[in-house]
Formats: structure tokens, sequence, C-alpha cells
């Protein structure tokens, strides 16, 4: 099958082209939001291909993924068709909603010629899609490997844009916690262990020498550094928020909105590095089990089967 989706989210792309499908990426000059093209810090299969969306032809691909509304429209003026009536199309929402509680009402909305798939059953809860098709795929992860060694005596947490997003993100909270144990922080607009051209095996290993992963976000779906994380062994010390309470299990782990009860959290791994090793070995379990590559792209191909059919 051949898909046509734009490279918005590296880490989620990055698990979706894994499968037995072919890939079309837009890519312009300025490699911009809209045209980003192949990934230069994730490792992406020789099946994911470049494309110019204005030079292409809409029999070229048997399904669109769409994930934000302007790709609708780039999607008619480029190839000149509708999506989800000329071109069959799957609309994936990455994101919690942001708003009051009664104007939480999703951009496709009451659009049944669509689909939309939501990554955690928390987002599918919150947002109004009307008599728009409903589906939920939860995140799957290209397995990092078991990289936890925990030697370092501090906490690392990733964060995109943590200025901007302090308390979306919870990046406000940093300063209490990093009383108790140094926090390294990265991402986007974060730099002590790299930025945000880091390639991801590298920062897999940094990650993997701290003792543990801390999770501070109050409103944001289920972060995937999160699961990579966990993936490579790391304890959780994570605010109970969202998808997460459900995603991180007691035993591998900290979860609460109590802060005081992440703090002694913390100062349990910190003096007691055995019990971390177990709860970072938990964890890895948890995350494979649930978010497992295989999983997620088998409910992927389904559901662009039903969609293409």
């Amino acid at each position: 099958m051949n898909v046509l989706l734009w490279h918005l989210h590296g880490s989620w792309t990055t698990a979706f082209v894994q499968g037995r499908h072919r890939y079309f990426v837009p890519v312009d000059a300025e490699r911009g939001p809209f045209g980003r093209g192949r990934a230069r810090t994730w490792d992406w299969p020789a099946s994911v291909v470049e494309i110019d969306l204005a030079a292409a032809r809409p029999r070229q691909f048997d399904v669109v993924l769409l994930q934000r509304p302007q790709e609708l429209d780039l999607v008619a003026r480029c190839l000149g068709v509708r999506p989800g009536i000329e071109l069959p199309a799957v609309y994936l929402e990455h994101n919690a909603p942001q708003g009051p509680i009664n104007e939480m009402r999703h951009p496709i909305a009451d659009r049944p010629e669509l689909t939309l798939v939501h990554v955690t059953h928390f987002n599918r809860v919150f947002w109004d899609a009307g008599s728009t098709h409903v589906r939920v795929i939860e995140h799957g992860i290209v397995d990092p490997g078991y990289r936890y060694r925990g030697d370092l005596a501090r906490g690392a947490v990733v964060v995109n844009e943590p200025v901007r997003r302090a308390r979306v993100t919870g990046t406000d909270l940093l300063a209490r916690f990093g009383k108790i144990a140094p926090i390294d922080l990265v991402g986007m607009g974060a730099e002590p262990l790299g930025g945000e051209d880091q390639p991801q095996a590298r920062l897999h290993g940094l990650l993997g020498a701290r003792r543990f992963y801390l999770h501070t976000c109050r409103w944001t779906s289920l972060g995937l550094s999160l699961l990579e994380a966990m993936q490579l062994g790391m304890p959780v010390v994570a605010l109970a928020t969202t998808e997460v309470p459900s995603a991180v299990p007691p035993e591998a782990g900290f979860v609460s909105n109590r802060l005081e009860e992440l703090e002694e959290g913390i100062r349990c791994l910190l003096r007691e590095p055995d019990r971390a090793r177990a709860m970072g070995r938990a964890a890895r379990a948890a995350a494979l089990a649930r978010h497992g590559l295989a999983r997620f792209l088998a409910e992927w191909d389904a559901l662009l089967e039903e969609v293409a059919a």
C-alpha cells in the first residue's frame, strides 16, 4: 500500500514507517513544517520516499494519513481530490484537547467520510468528534533495548519548549525536585544532554545512565519519551495525569499527584539502586507488552486496509 503522510512527530513516525508499506513524505526546499522530508536524527527505512506534493498525482496513493487541519486543504489543492471521498483518508490526532471542557470539539467533528484515530483512550474521552468514526490505536515503540545503568544519581526529563510550555509540561516543578536530585533536561529548547539534533541512539545511552526518569506533564498526550524511557529500563517518577496511571504500573515507579510522595520516591531510588533497577525492569516489561511495535503495526495495517477497501 502507498501511504501519504507528513513528517510531523519524529518518534511516532519512526514507529509507523517500520511497517510493510511504502511511505511518501512531502519535502520542500526550506524543509519547513509541511515539507520536512525524511528524518535526520531517527533511523527510517528505504521504504520512506520524499516527494514534491505539488508534482504528485492522487493515483500514486492508496490512502492519506492526515495529522493537521491544514493538510486537508493541501491534499485538495495539490492533488485535486477530497480526502475521505476521492482519496481514502485517516486523521491521526496526537494531542489532548485544549480549552474549556464544553468547547473541546475536534476540527474534523461530524465528518463521517473520515476516520479519526486517537493515540490514547483518555484523548478519545475528552475530544468531541460528533458523528466522525473514531478509533484508538495506542503508541508503539521501536525497542531501543535495555540500556539502563543508573550509575548517575540524577534524574532525566525530556520536554520540548520547556519555557513556553512551563505549566503544561510541569517544568516549573523541576526546581522543587532538583533540591532532592539533579535533573537533566533534554528536548527542543533544552540543551544539557544535547539539542533537537541529538541522534536518538546516543540520547538513549545518556538517559540510561541516569537513576530515574521524571515525567512532570500536567496536560498532554501520553509522551513517547516516557514510553522510550520505560523500554530503556528506567524507573519512573511521574504525575498521575492523563493516561499515565494506566501506562505506568505500580511496580514500575512512583506515580502520584501528591508532590511529597514523588519526592519520597526520588529519595528511595537514590538510596536503593537495586530497587531502582528492579522497577526499571518492570517498566520495560510493561512498555514492551502494551506498546510493542508488532501490536501497533498490526492495528494500523488492519485500519488502513479497512479504509482503503
